[in-house]
């Protein structure tokens, strides 16, 4: 047995073959017994679950990406551990999987940087499991907290537990992010450097239809329909009032021109 092999065997107690081909730091993990069934786990309406592990070891973080994708989840590892949030936002996961000691920032940071924006579950994964890490994680956000050396089936028993109870009685995580502002359509909320910025119902409802056609205009015909569902006569003037208090509620906070006019058609975010 190699010094890999070695390494991933006192890394997980119950790896029956791993098979491990080294190029500096890429190489593939094989876990036959996870691999023999693909198995495919969505949400209750039909979305596939996706993962992001952060976590700077990279046979970890590589080996434990292969046993959730055998489950059928979709996962992806950190990259840039000093933009972790970049890669969040742009994966938009449904469970984080979330080491304490990191490069640049420890787990706590990026913990309590995504507690800023979202309240997607987060599964703490650390060699670092004394009772006083563990009861920190739990203070900091963290849904759980599983220790290494782990059992990859335990691990696999604990993502779906988080993401069952989670989720089969919620909508999905989604996050529409602008120029650093970050809407969380989840609870309607607004977050810009940190800070959130309270919105009214239809201030929320602007921003998250202008957002889902982000670069392309949207008609004020389009925005009354969505902000007003009646019958009944509703004044343009009104809209203009509303889009005027929401411009001034986003300066406030930082986001100057955030809402852009096109003349003639309606209003865009670019």
């Amino acid at each position: 047995m190699d010094n890999n092999q070695e390494y991933l065997s006192l890394l997980f107690k119950n790896e029956k073959e791993a098979d491990f081909l080294d190029f500096g730091f890429s190489f593939w993990v094989k876990l036959c017994y996870s691999n023999s069934i693909v198995r495919d786990h969505r949400g209750g309406d039909g979305i596939l679950y996706k993962i992001l592990i952060v976590e700077d070891d990279a046979v970890i973080a590589h080996a434990i990406q292969q046993q959730v994708t055998s489950w059928g989840y979709e996962a992806q590892c950190v990259s840039d551990f000093q933009n972790v949030m970049v890669q969040f936002i742009a994966l938009d996961p449904q469970l984080v999987l979330l080491d304490i000691t990191l490069p640049f920032y420890n787990g706590y940071h990026w913990c309590n940087e995504i507690r800023k924006v979202s309240k997607v579950p987060i599964l703490f994964i650390s060699s670092a499991s004394d009772n006083m890490n563990i009861v920190l994680a739990m203070n900091m956000g963290g849904d759980d907290f599983i220790a290494k050396p782990f059992d990859l089936e335990v691990l696999t028993a604990k993502v779906q537990a988080i993401l069952r109870r989670t989720y089969d009685f919620g909508s999905q995580v989604n996050l529409l992010e602008h120029k650093g502002a970050i809407l969380n359509t989840s609870d309607a909320s607004l977050t810009y450097q940190g800070q959130r910025i309270d919105l009214t119902k239809n201030d929320y409802k602007i921003l998250q239809t202008l957002l889902e056609n982000k670069g392309k205009a949207v008609s004020r015909d389009t925005l009354m329909t969505k902000l007003w569902k009646t019958d009944s006569f509703i004044d343009e003037n009104t809209l203009t009032v509303s889009i005027t208090r929401l411009r001034r509620k986003l300066k406030e906070a930082g986001l100057d021109d955030f809402i852009k006019t096109k003349k003639g058609i309606g209003y865009l975010v670019e």
